[in-house]
């Protein structure tokens, strides 16, 4: 297995920027940029890493605020995240101004992503997944290989994504989690948009939101 990790905790939500790359290669991509970009390419820079790639989750400034002009400044497309996200991504100039961010421009991808494609980084494969319910085009990420979800704000430890934002859907995150994550391998990784690492296995026995008493 190829695939590595590595958080950046950016912005004063604290969240979870990853760097993805393939040791093989040392192509990286850089999983939701939301601020701090000095401190995110002094990581990159540290490793030797090639960025080939931008990838988001959603739209929310803390994930997707410092996007272009760090697209503009390494020349790479943005990928993700599922088309519907345009409400949220488009509102990113609004979203700064509101929680005292710095100026962020909205962002159009270069690709959209749907459930079902796969995004590709030097010999790595990973899948993508539709999860709304925090947001309408929340998508995450999975290596099957390196047993490794990418899960932004869907699924935290011990908690999930909030769902009284706008175009929210409190059942859908239910029935995406479930229905989509909880069918992964217990031992998978999962790297949570906020907080701590955890294992979907945790999550099913343990999480007071979705965990099911079947998996106690």
């Amino acid at each position: 297995m190829s695939l590595k990790l590595h958080t950046v905790p950016v912005t004063p939500f604290a969240q979870n920027c990853s760097l993805l790359w393939c040791d093989v290669t040392l192509n990286a991509a850089i999983v939701d940029p939301g601020g701090d970009i000095e401190r995110i390419l002094a990581e990159v820079a540290a490793r030797d890493l090639k960025v080939v790639k931008i990838l988001l989750t959603h739209g929310h400034i803390d994930h997707a605020g410092a996007t272009m002009p760090l697209a503009r400044r390494l020349g790479v497309p943005v990928e993700g995240p599922q088309r519907e996200e345009s409400f949220w991504l488009d509102q990113l100039p609004n979203q700064g101004q509101m929680f005292g961010f710095p100026p962020a421009e909205a962002v159009t991808p270069d690709r959209w992503l749907e459930e079902g494609d796969t995004v590709t980084l030097g010999e790595e494969t990973l899948e993508v997944l539709h999860c709304p319910g925090h947001t309408p085009g929340h998508v995450v990420f999975y290596s099957p290989a390196a047993g490794l979800l990418i899960a932004g704000d869907v699924l935290f430890q011990g908690s999930i994504g909030r769902t009284d934002f706008p175009r929210g859907n409190h059942q859908q995150l239910i029935d995406a989690i479930r229905g989509k994550l909880f069918v992964l391998p217990d031992e998978t990784v999962v790297v949570p948009g906020h907080g701590p690492y955890t294992t979907i296995g945790d999550e099913k026995r343990h999480n007071p939101f979705v965990a099911d008493a079947r998996y106690r």
